[in-house]
């Protein structure tokens, strides 16, 4: 795959509100690469022109080995920073952070894993997973969204730890409502927990598209990262729901106008830098993706990049 190459002269909130925005899942659906042709792509994507968009390299403690294996050339470049690793728990939550403080203890020079995923459906495992965690070790918790889920940001909030949402998947039904994803967001904020989003954010605006890249894929709505991003910016502004919804659903790219000092959403409702910063640091921190050129090549396409 060749890298992404630079277009556009950029604008100032582009910049701040993209800043490592996009973890690289390339070894999950609907992608599911080989792990040598995901870490090659990391390596290219490392070294393009929009590696400033890119955060972590996304794979689950089980093959850590495997990534070591082919990464091992790629890795080993002297003067580069190291490769910063986003770890999926396993069931055993013992083991997967020992396997994780072995690598980081062998290997940190060149790859460190330093953001650990993890499911947390009750208050129990998130106070497990908190007093297992390492103090070099930042926590996602993709927490349910059922019943209880106030108690678990709650949860969150009192220990400091980070929340995870799922935003699409390869069918149509993997992708949760407009208004699920606001009401995780306000709840989030509220509580001053910040997340991470993960799946379905393939393309910057909402779009109905096919779902995987088969050739009789399945078509469906798909959210986009910077209704998403907006809607997390606007929600630390106190919008209400009605608003944060049509800002989720917005699918025209006029409705959004981004320019040094900020961006608008249809000339009517501004976020400043200083708002976007917050969004970004307080709000959402990234989202994972299976492709990294499909979200370069079409903030490309509208002229963004």
């Amino acid at each position: 795959m060749n890298a992404p190459t630079e277009t556009a002269p950029l604008k100032g909130s582009v910049r701040v509100l993209l800043t490592e925005i996009i973890d690289y899942a390339g070894l999950f659906p609907p992608s599911q690469l080989s792990m040598h042709d995901a870490v090659r792509n990391y390596a290219e994507y490392r070294d393009s022109v929009y590696s400033w968009m890119l955060g972590r390299f996304i794979l689950p403690v089980s093959r850590l080995d495997e990534f070591l294996e082919s990464a091992d050339e790629l890795i080993a470049k002297s003067g580069q920073e190291p490769w910063r690793l986003s770890v999926l728990a396993g069931e055993d939550l013992y083991d997967t952070i020992k396997r994780i403080n072995y690598f980081n203890s062998q290997h940190s020079a060149a790859a460190v894993c330093d953001v650990l995923e993890v499911k947390a459906n009750t208050v129990s495992k998130i106070e497990n997973t908190v007093k297992q965690l390492p103090e070099n070790i930042t926590a996602y918790h993709e927490v349910a969204t059922g019943e209880n889920f106030p108690e678990l940001v709650s949860t969150l909030a009192l220990h400091g730890q980070r929340a995870k949402i799922r935003t699409g998947g390869v069918k149509g039904e993997d992708f949760p409502a407009s208004k699920e994803i606001i009401r995780f967001v306000r709840t989030c904020q509220a509580a001053n927990v910040p997340f991470k989003a993960t799946a379905g954010l393939h393309h910057p605006l909402r779009c109905f598209r096919p779902l995987t890249y088969a050739a009789d894929a399945p078509q469906g709505t798909m959210h986009g990262f910077l209704n998403m991003l907006m809607m997390t910016g606007f929600t630390r502004e106190g919008f209400r729901p009605p608003l944060l919804e049509q800002i989720m659903e917005e699918e025209f790219d006029e409705g959004f106008a981004f320019r040094d000092s900020g961006v608008s959403w249809r000339n009517e409702y501004d976020l400043s830098l200083g708002h976007i910063e917050r969004l970004r640091s307080k709000g959402l921190h990234s989202f994972g993706s299976c492709s990294f050129e499909e979200p370069v090549a079409d903030l490309q396409g509208l002229g963004l990049l």
